[in-house]
């Protein structure tokens, strides 16, 4: 999808980049200046066939920031299979949910091999070198909760850096509404016995347990938020079939036409440690 996008380029909208489309420019390599739709303005086009060659430099050589600042945030989606080397599928979890005033406890991390926690007390400082190769973070409503937490939290980490595919937002123009849990539950994600009902609320009650000395309270909310972490692969995965149907085909797409199987949740592993002070 990335090599079929013109958006990223200033003076090419949402309307330009469809008519080049409908006109057969249906990726980079097709674009030739002086065929462009009538109408179409020439200088752009000049413009257009300049930013291309850098755009093609840059995906040869992965640099994911040139598209993460060139790329409306809501079409960074169109980048994950490209960076999928560098994927970090990310979700917080706080003592509440104040980002002024409450704290990270956990966070959760997955590359689509690797399973990470980061807990408070228990190397949580060692994110930032966790996420020293990451080029794109795939979040549930992250651009609004757990990106400004972890900014507070890490203000050295580039973040402004990173890809970033919030699926909130590719799932509403899917239309699944709700959050999380529910989009789950719509699509057949089921979650483990132990942590099946639990909200964003148990987790900040976990925690509290926690610090009075449960610590079986802890090893609940660690399953807790790698499931959440998990299940963003599959729904990343559908948010960018469908999206992609939906702007290059003109596709009628409906929630109801999906159901995806993540990886069972038995198989999220222990809470052993992990390198970092992480835990795998």
């Amino acid at each position: 999808m990335l090599r079929q996008t013109f958006v990223h380029i200033p003076g090419v909208g949402y309307r330009r980049e469809d008519r080049l489309w409908r006109s057969g420019v249906r990726a980079w390599d097709e674009f030739v200046p002086r065929a462009v739709p009538p109408r179409f303005p020439r200088p752009l086009a000049a413009r257009i066939a300049e930013e291309l060659v850098r755009s093609a430099e840059a995906l040869r050589r992965g640099r994911h920031p040139y598209f993460a600042a060139a790329l409306p945030c809501r079409d960074h989606w169109r980048a994950w299979p490209h960076f999928r080397d560098g994927i970090a599928y990310l979700d917080i979890e706080t003592t509440g949910f104040s980002i002024g005033r409450d704290a990270l406890t956990v966070v959760g991390l997955y590359d689509g091999r690797r399973r990470r926690s980061f807990i408070k007390g228990e190397g949580l400082e060692a994110l930032p070198r966790a996420l020293e190769r990451t080029k794109m973070l795939v979040t549930f409503n992250g651009s609004s909760f757990d990106v400004p937490f972890l900014r507070r939290a890490f203000p050295r980490v580039p973040w402004r850096r990173f890809l970033h595919m919030d699926l909130l937002h590719p799932l509403r123009r899917l239309g699944f509404r709700g959050g999380l849990k529910t989009i789950e539950a719509e699509l057949g994600i089921e979650r483990s016995d132990e942590t099946a009902g639990l909200r964003g609320s148990d987790a900040v009650r976990l925690w509290e347990a926690y610090e009075a000395g449960d610590d079986d309270a802890l090893e609940l909310l660690v399953r807790y938020n790698l499931e959440d972490v998990v299940n963003l692969e599959p729904l990343a995965s559908l948010a960018y079939v469908g999206l992609r149907t939906l702007c290059l085909d003109h596709g009628f797409v409906t929630a109801d036409r999906y159901r995806v199987e993540p990886d069972p949740p038995s198989r999220l592993g222990s809470r052993s440690r992990g390198p970092h002070g992480g835990r795998p």
